[in-house]
């Protein structure tokens, strides 16, 4: 096994810190991030990598070629041989107001890089660099996959439609994703777990169609609110009732809407849900049950109801094989200390899982919690008080590079 890889990170960290603060002071949102593109293209120039930009959204894809032979085909800096292995780092931001007081605190008003993506997408560049550095012992191929779109664009299923998965000529055998987190866990400490680590996301979108009329007389109109009223609760019910507790489901309703003043029953009301579930199945289940529970209440009080389910971000699974090489890696490179099996999935949820629909692959988390802070009472990711501490860098480069190499070595 190569050596030297921490040492290697750790010299590279200042520049990458540098390039992490550059991108943290011009947070882009979405899937056009112009700038963070710009930033990521130089910092990858004059590397000896094959490098192509998304047409959809500002996407940089960048293939290592290794010089040294595989068993899984020829090799060769420039070569279309030998097994590939993907590294991802999402780049984009969130409409967040920043408040952290940080020197290199964002100057673009209301977006913060308040999820950390600056680090990632910094902390892959390191690897990027390293690896090119080790070009000629590296056992095949790696896809760099710097994505845009990740807060709830699905950026990653767009590359995915772009060819991301095909960049290196053959599909990778593993992909891995790394994802710091500014609370819970201590700086320093990775986190993950086989089978579902993050939940899927789904949209409930419902809208009770009624009869609008005078509030002193409802027996005149056909009153929306109080069916929609019961709609959220009987979703509540359902959950407890219909699914198992060991295979959970969370229905948030976060809007509700419906007239305009006391004394005026609305034509309509309507409202929204999130909805996590934790299994495919259960997914297709939820869907269902949820549409067709919507529109009987509505029909039971004589109304109808519309009723949208869009689906959100597959459930994000780790492939068991590759969690349990990313927790050996882990704890032969830092030690043993350094990973929590975490007992359960994060309700959170992550694109990379369309990544992983398709190739074996790891999500895993990594604590950027600043040292001397509670990692219990720090302010979680998304706050617009949430700090990500440089310290992180040398092992995300670290990690990165050593995912890669140990996967290809392996083949």
């Amino acid at each position: 096994m190569v050596t030297g890889v921490q040492d290697e990170a750790a010299a590279l960290s200042g520049e990458i810190a540098e390039l992490r603060h550059a991108i943290h002071a011009e947070p882009e949102i979405g899937l056009d991030l112009p700038k963070t593109q710009h930033k990521v293209l130089s910092a990858l120039a004059r590397l000896p990598l094959e490098i192509s930009t998304g047409q959809a959204l500002s996407s940089v894809t960048a293939v290592l070629r290794g010089g040294k032979p595989s068993a899984g085909g020829a090799g060769g800096a420039g070569g279309a041989g030998g097994k590939t292995v993907l590294l991802r780092g999402d780049m984009d931001a969130l409409p967040v107001a920043e408040r952290t007081g940080l020197p290199y605190a964002s100057s673009i008003e209301g977006a913060m890089h308040a999820c950390g993506h600056d680090l990632h997408t910094s902390m892959l560049v390191g690897a990027a660099k390293l690896l090119s550095a080790r070009q000629a012992e590296l056992e095949g191929n790696v896809i760099f996959m710097f994505q845009p779109g990740e807060e709830g664009n699905g950026g990653a299923r767009l590359m995915i439609d772009e060819g991301v998965l095909d960049a290196a000529g053959e599909r990778p055998v593993a992909a891995y994703a790394l994802h710091v987190a500014s609370s819970l866990l201590p700086l320093g400490l990775s986190a993950s777990k086989a089978g579902a680590v993050m939940a899927a996301a789904d949209t409930l979108h419902v809208t009770v169609k009624g009869r609008g009329g005078h509030g002193a007389q409802p027996h005149h109109a056909a009153d929306p609110i109080p069916a929609a009223c019961e709609i959220v609760l009987a979703l509540q019910t359902m959950v407890t009732r219909r699914f198992d507790v060991f295979d959970p489901v969370v229905i948030t309703v976060g809007t509700f809407h419906g007239g305009t003043t006391d004394n005026v029953i609305p034509d309509d009301a309507s409202f929204v849900a999130t909805v996590r579930t934790f299994s495919a199945q259960t997914r297709d289940k939820v869907k269902d049950a949820t549409v067709e529970l919507a529109r009987q209440i509505a029909s039971a009080h004589g109304l109808s109801a519309e009723v949208d389910y869009v689906d959100g971000y597959p459930v994000t699974a780790n492939a068991e094989p590759e969690f349990d090489f990313v927790k050996q890696a882990i704890g032969e490179i830092f030690g043993d200390h350094r990973f929590l099996t975490a007992p359960n999935p994060l309700t959170g949820s992550e694109d990379f899982s369309y990544v992983i629909e398709q190739v074996p692959g790891a999500f895993i988390m990594v604590g950027a919690c600043p040292p001397g802070i509670d990692p219990f009472t720090a302010p979680y990711n998304h706050s617009a008080e949430a700090v990500f501490d440089d310290g992180v860098i040398p092992d995300g480069i670290t990690l990165y590079s050593e995912l890669a190499l140990r996967r290809l070595a392996a083949c």
